[in-house]
Formats: C-alpha cells, structure tokens, sequence
C-alpha cells in the first residue's frame, strides 16, 4: 500500500505530472497530452484535448472488462416493498434505449435536461442517458417547491424535463405533476417537452401540450451509442444554495470529474471492481452523483439506489437490512441519519438482527459528527468510521482518512487529512496564514485538482466573486477552521450565510426573502443553530411593523407554511422569535455568525464596527426566553 505523505507530496509538488499518472486508470477515446492548462476565462483546467464518454466508462468499459453479469445497480425500496437488480448488462441497455428516446425529443449535445425525480432507477438511467448523448443534465432535488424549480428551469434553459408522477416519504404520497407544473407556469423559459414517468401509487393527468409518457416514448425508441465529448465538455449542472438566495449552478466537466471520482474509489474509500458500495443519499445532491450513479459504476462496484429512510420504512433498522442483503462493503451517508437511528434505537438493538459482517468501513460527511454520535457507530459497529468533508463544488472529497493509502488513525471531531491534491490552508481574514490549533478561513490554494468546478453555469463572474476574490490565489471554502499539531483538519462550521440542515445545503438569504415578504414583518433574519439531530436548523428573529398587532402563534405558523411553499418542507423552519432590533455594523450588515454563536451558547468577539453592543443582550434574552438553539435547556432538538 503507498504511503499517504508520498502521494500528498508528489500531488503538491508536480500537480500535473501526478494527475497525469492518475488519468491513465481512464478509458479515454483519445488520450488527453495537454494535462493543465488555461481556458478561456483564465481557469485551470485539466485533460482539455481529452475525448471521452462518461456512460461508456460506467457501463460498456465495464462490459468490455467481463463484468456485464455482474449486478451494476440494485434499486431497494422499502417504502415500495421491492427491489430490481440491473447487470451492467441490463443497465447499458436500459441507458442506451433512453438516450434514444431523448434523442428522439431533439435533445443534442450541449442541451439541457432537468430531472426532478425521487429516489427510483429511472432516475439514475436518466442521467446516463443524457452522459451518453453529450446532454447537461441537471438534477433538482424532487422535495424542492415550485418556484425553486422555476428559478433553476430559468437558469439552465432546459429543452426537456424528465419527471415521475410522485415521490414517497414515509407512507406519504407526494404528487410531483403538479409541482411541475406550478413550476413551469412561473418560469419565463419554455420547455419543449415535459416527460412523465407513472408510477402506480399516484397517476399524473397528461393535461398540458408538452407531456410526454415515459414508457410510451421507449416503445418506439432506438438504442443509441456513446458519443465523443471534449474532457472539457460539461456533464452536469448542480445547483447549490448561494447566499443571496439565487442558486449558483455548480458545472462539472466530464474528464476531470472521471479522473477524480476514479482515484477517489480506489485512495479513499479503498474498493475494489466486484464490491458493494452503497452511499445512502439522493441523486438529488452531490453525494448522489459522485457515489451513487458514477463513482461506484466507473470503479465496476455494484451501487445501490434507495428509496427510503433510515427510520420509519420500516424502523430503524432499515440500514442494517440493506447491508445484510445486498452485502455492502463501504458505506456512506450523512451523520443526521445515524443521530436518527441512535434516537429510536439507543441501544442498537436492531442491528442483532442482521448479519453486517461484510461491512469493513463506514463514512459520513454532509454536516459535522458530533463526538458523540462518532463514538457510538464505533462502539457498536467495532469498524473505523471515517468522518470526511467536501463540496457539492469539489464533486469528491476535500479531507479524509485515505483508506487505499498507508495513513494514521482518525481523530474524533477532525475530518482528517487532505487528500493528495488539495494543498488546504488556513487563512486569517487579512490573507495571513494562521498556526496550528488557530482558527480561520478554510482555504485550498490554487490549481484545483482534477473534478471540481471550473465556473458558474451562465455566470463566469459570479465563480469568480464566490470562491476566488476573497483570496486571491486561493478557492476559498466559505468554511472555517483550523489544522492541528499533526496536520489533522477541524471544520468548525460555515462563514457565510449558508446553513446545512441534515445534510442539504440551504441559504438564509433565500429565507429571509420568504419571511420578508409577509406584511407584519419589518425586517429579519435566518441563521442556523446547532441541533442535535439534523446538525443545523434555521431559526427566524423578526421585527414586527410598527402598528401591527399579531399573535406569535399565528405569525409562526404563516411564516412556516410559506417556507414550507416557496422552499420546501425539508427547510425544517420552525422556529420564531420576536425582537426589537437586529445587531449590525455600522455599514448595516446584520452581525448572523455573532447571533448564531449567541443561539448556541458559544463565546463570540464583539466586533468593532457594531453599531450598538447592548442589542446582543437583547438577542440573547430573547433566544433565551424563545428556548432557540438553548440544546441543554429544552431548546432547538
């Protein structure tokens, strides 16, 4: 096994040399010979004359290699009660078909395509399909409300949407038509068709001229090959939250994507072609995309797409049936997830039940591991745990415990080492670099490697403004935190606006423009609080319109159904308090990181530029008496 400070060191000292090497594990049409260099808007990039296809190297590579019997994809779904499992085989075939029904729909190469599916097969073929045929496909997360839809069909001007007739949460039925249709109403681009997958437990009316059936289309469409792509040709669109409240739409490219998630199955997470690996997550969010549908199927693993939850469908011991029946070997999901199990069932006395013993190591990411919980997965699962950090803008991860290289043991509350590729660095606000064990900016300094993003979809400006002004030379995270003695790396939590709620990235700035909009609200603000289940959750301080008379009660039930409208349920706000005043600089800036450490009980600086320091007492009175964020004495849980 390679060492892992050889390979940070080859990595930091001769990134293209290094990335070089590691493209050879990829089966390019034509091999790439310009390995770093320039585009046109300055950025670096990787493989640029590189031809490939990403569906080929998923599913006809791994043909070519003798693995077409083996299972490719397994779709578990309890709340269902069925599971389908496709050989590379069956799933190349699958593909192919639906790439002929999108190239019937006059989808091109460079076309977009806008998926709003829950957690099913078709979902996973779908964006295949659209690797296969050269079309940006671009995932929106099916809990997402109507106008967030609409914001995103604007943004990517999608020739098709792909839709099923519902999702499932729990035993609840969601009807997604007509989600999408609200969505289309309140758009400005047109969409050409709007294809719809029936599913039997809610069928959608066919009322509008661009609606397509699913399974009407395969009947009569043909299968079509891989196309060539330029390295450089964008795979998909992911939006993530930006603290404005406009979605910033994340580009990854097709090379450099395939390199990194190639080395990351390999050094990371240490799997091999013929093993299980299963990410619980959705297709939905960059874990998704990473290690459910392309990670694992480029590795020649069999992945696993399900629909569930890890409580409720049926208890919670639902994990650990999938581990036993599909003979996982790495697992990955999101800390929020295993805090639910261990708060129906402390003792874990559902995992007696089943035979997890194929299962060497598990990793979690999307929000902080609390010390706690971290403890307990390795208590009772006796396997290393790994609590590692990335981006939906990386594609794959920052900092981890290299399983598939010689490395220490992990720390609790770190998220280890970073990987080979990413020089990580501590900045303090003024650009210095800060010592071991002092906290700052959350930095990785340029060139990026291989697989993150190399601009804003439509917005070249904005990447800019977001990830490489603050300091100049550097991706700046927008997390912050700070390197220990051996190198270890703590991420204590987000610097901007941005809060992660059980793993979903969600912008204050988007809530607040919700809250706002209510007529007895004058002026507010989001921020994130600690939780113990979810890691985060917003909480809402507003002050009330002079003259107006509301009952706290009311106004907090308003305020949550038109979050739950205009964002979507999985937001989590719940949670009101009313205040006189809001603490801001003097240039008017609302001070949100001094008013979430106040919620969560934490020591803050008073800032300098604070217009009035008595207000914080104030804010912290009224959380108080609110119960926000105040975990140890019945508060946000």
């Amino acid at each position: 096994m390679t060492d892992y400070k050889s390979e940070f060191n080859r990595a930091l000292q001769d990134p293209a040399a290094y990335w070089a090497e590691q493209a050879q594990s990829v089966a390019w049409y034509k091999t790439p010979e310009t390995i770093l260099s320039k585009d046109e808007n300055g950025n670096d990039t990787w493989f640029n004359d590189g031809e490939l296809n990403t569906s080929y190297l998923a599913l006809d590579f791994q043909i070519e290699q003798g693995r077409g019997e083996q299972t490719a994809l397994i779709y578990d779904s309890p709340v269902t009660g069925s599971t389908t499992k496709f050989t590379f085989n069956e799933l190349r075939d699958e593909v192919a078909k639906f790439a002929g029904v999108l190239d019937g729909l006059g989808v091109v190469k460079g076309d977009r395509v806008i998926i709003y599916m829950p957690m099913i097969a078709e979902a996973a073929i779908a964006m295949l399909a659209c690797a296969r045929i050269g079309a940006i496909h671009s995932v929106v997360f099916g809990g997402f409300a109507p106008r967030e839809l609409a914001t995103r069909i604007d943004d990517a001007t999608p020739k098709v949407i792909l839709c099923a007739s519902c999702g499932i949460e729990f035993s609840n039925i969601i009807p997604y038509k007509p989600l999408v249709d609200e969505a289309l109403k309140l758009s400005e681009h047109t969409v050409k068709h709007c294809v719809v997958l029936q599913r039997d437990q809610s069928l959608a009316e066919m009322t509008n001229d661009i609606d397509r059936d699913w399974r009407e289309l395969l009947e009569t469409a043909e299968s079509l090959d891989p196309v060539r792509v330029l390295s450089s040709d964008p795979l998909y669109i992911l939006y993530t939250s930006g603290t404005t409240g406009k979605p910033k739409g994340v580009v990854r490219d097709n090379g450099g994507h395939a390199v990194a998630l190639t080395y990351s199955l390999r050094n990371i997470y240490n799997v091999e072609a013929g093993e299980v690996f299963w990410a619980a997550s959705d297709v939905g969010w960059v874990v998704g995309h990473s290690y459910i549908v392309y990670g694992p199927l480029f590795a020649g693993c069999t992945t696993i797409l399900f629909e569930g939850k890890p409580v409720r469908t049926p208890d919670a011991g639902t994990f650990w049936r999938v581990i036993a029946d599909h003979g996982v070997n790495v697992f990955f999901t999101a800390p929020t997830a295993f805090r639910a199990i261990k708060k129906e069932d402390p003792a874990a006395s559902f995992l007696k039940n089943y035979d997890v013993s194929s299962l060497r190591s598990l990793f979690v990411a999307g929000e902080r591991t609390d010390p706690a919980t971290y403890d307990w997965l390795c208590e009772i699962l006796g396997i290393p745990v790994i609590d590692h950090w990335w981006q939906t803008e990386t594609g794959w991860p920052v900092a981890s415990v290299p399983m598939g290289l010689e490395f220490s043991e992990p720390k609790a509350g770190s998220v280890a080492l970073p990987v080979p590729g990413f020089d990580v660095q501590i900045l303090s606000e003024d650009g210095e670099q800060q010592v071991p064990n002092q906290e700052g900016d959350v930095v990785i300094k340029l060139p990026l490697p291989p697989g993150c993003l190399p601009t804003v979809w439509g917005d070249h400006q904005r990447y800019l403004d977001a990830y490489l002004s603050e300091h100049p030379g550097f991706y700046h995270t927008g997390d912050g935190g700070y390197v220990d003695d051996d190198g270890y790396l703590y991420i204590m939590g987000r610097t901007d606006d941005v809060i992660n709620v059980a793993g979903h990235r969600l912008s204050t700035g988007q809530m607040e423009e919700v809250v706002a909009a209510h007529p007895a609200v004058a002026e507010c603000a989001v921020v994130g609080v600690e939780d113990r289940d979810k890691g985060q959750v917003p909480a809402g301080l507003v002050i009330i319109k002079d003259g107006v008379n509301v009952e706290l009660a009311s106004l907090r039930d308003e305020l949550v159904a038109m979050v739950r409208a205009e964002v979507g349920a999985f937001a989590n706000f719940k949670q009101i308090v009313l205040v006189q005043r809001l603490p801001k600089t003097r240039s008017g800036k609302i001070l949100r990181q001094v008013i979430r450490k106040i919620a969560d009980c934490k020591p803050y600086e008073l800032p300098a530029t604070i217009d009035d320091p008595v207000i914080l007492d104030e804010i912290a009175g009224a959380l108080e008496e609110g119960n926000i964020g105040f975990i140890g004495e019945g508060g946000a849980s």
